[in-house]
This record gives C-alpha cells, sequence and structure tokens, in this order.
C-alpha cells in the first residue's frame, strides 16, 4: 500500500480531479490524501512575511504531509501559461520552513495532472521542469483535461499505476 498526497491548486474542477485519484487510489487499495492548497489560505511569501511569521504550523503541517507521503500528484490548471500562484508559494514557504527541503522532494514519484480552459500543457511543462529541478522523479504522461480532452478514467489508471510503482 502507498501514501500518495494529492495536491489541488485551484477549486472547481481541479479539486474535483484530486478527489477522483484519491477515489481511484482508496478502490487499489492505496491511501490517497487531498490537499486543497486553496483552502489553507497560505500568506504570500516574501522575505519580510518570513520574518513576520508568528504561527508556523500552517506550513509545518504542510511540511509533515509531504513527509508521510510516497508520492504526490498534483492537479493544476494553467494560468497566464504557467502553473498556479498557489503552488509556487508552497513550495517556497516549504523551501524555507522546513529542516531539510530537499527531503520533500527528492527522488520522490510524481504524477502531473490538469484541467484547464486554456489547455493545462504549459502549466503540466511548468511543473515537471520545477519539481524535477527540486529532484523529484516527474511521471512521463500527464493527464490533461480540456475543451478537446474530456475525463478519461483509463488515463487516472495509469498514471495512478506509475506513481505507486
Amino acid at each position: 500500500m502507498s501514501s500518495v498526497l494529492i495536491l489541488s491548486a485551484s477549486t472547481g474542477k481541479n479539486l474535483q480531479l484530486a478527489e477522483s485519484f484519491k477515489q481511484s487510489l482508496e478502490d487499489l487499495g492505496h491511501k490517497g490524501t487531498v490537499l486543497d492548497l486553496c483552502s489553507l489560505n497560505a500568506p504570500m511569501y516574501t522575505p519580510q512575511a518570513e520574518k513576520e511569521l508568528t504561527d508556523p504550523s500552517l506550513i509545518e503541517g504542510v511540511v509533515e504531509l509531504f513527509l508521510e507521503s510516497e508520492a504526490l500528484i498534483v492537479c493544476a490548471p494553467e494560468y497566464n501559461g504557467l502553473i498556479p500562484p498557489v503552488l509556487n508559494n508552497i513550495i517556497a514557504w516549504m523551501s524555507v520552513q522546513s529542516k531539510d527541503f530537499r527531503l520533500l522532494f527528492n527522488q520522490k514519484k510524481i504524477g502531473l495532472a490538469s484541467v484547464s480552459g486554456g489547455g493545462g500543457q504549459h502549466a503540466v511543462m511548468s511543473m515537471r521542469m520545477q519539481f524535477s529541478y527540486l529532484g523529484s522523479n516527474v511521471i512521463g504522461r500527464p493527464v490533461i483535461i480540456n475543451k478537446s480532452k474530456p475525463f478519461n478514467q483509463s488515463s487516472i489508471d495509469i498514471l495512478i499505476q506509475q506513481v505507486v510503482q
């Protein structure tokens, strides 16, 4: 049994996709935990905000979820050809608040998914570059859902198989 953390970097369709991944993981006997990054309401990371942080428990909780997971699935829409700010923001916070930031990502399998009106390919490309830079093993084939590519349970199942191997 694998433990997979599923990040949703937006509400709506990407959060629904994250829940679909969780259900499929559980149907296969794995543990799936959805983390809705939007509901965290983490402050925007700046060096000044880091100095003024009075309660680091929010970030510490996210770090714990990352450390407890064996793999990640990230569901994020395309924002102007890039990843959503909420995803980049939590990565920035974890990079300065964790004891060993590289442990959160190093050699961890990561599956990428996007539901996006803008296509999703640029978001996936941006996430692939960022997570690869952080030392993760990013699965080659993402799940992309857009106007021309509808939801496909087979694609979900294939990505899960690759993440939990």
